[in-house]
């Protein structure tokens, strides 16, 4: 069953609800659905991996974009929380 409308502020909404089948949350599904590809694909690349991050740098970007129960997470907890965000 298709999902209600996700409102104005999703650009493409095919993209949307096809991420949303995925089981893509819906912030994620949001996100992705309103970037352009060309563009994300020039912008992309610009930060070292997270594997080359400090425990401390992931745990302030987990702080940034709210990823719960962070302070409890080891460095790959915090890998994962943030691909996976």
């Amino acid at each position: 069953m298709p999902e209600k409308d996700p409102g104005p502020s999703v650009k493409d909404p095919e993209r949307y609800e096809a991420l949303r089948e995925e089981v893509a949350s819906k912030e994620k599904a949001a996100r992705i659905a309103n970037t352009d590809p060309k563009e994300a694909g020039e912008r992309g690349g610009q930060s070292p991996p997270y594997e080359e991050w400090t425990k401390d740098e992931l745990y302030e970007r987990a702080q940034e974009i709210g990823i719960e129960n962070r302070s409890e997470m080891d460095k790959e907890e915090l890998i994962s929380a943030l691909r996976n965000h």
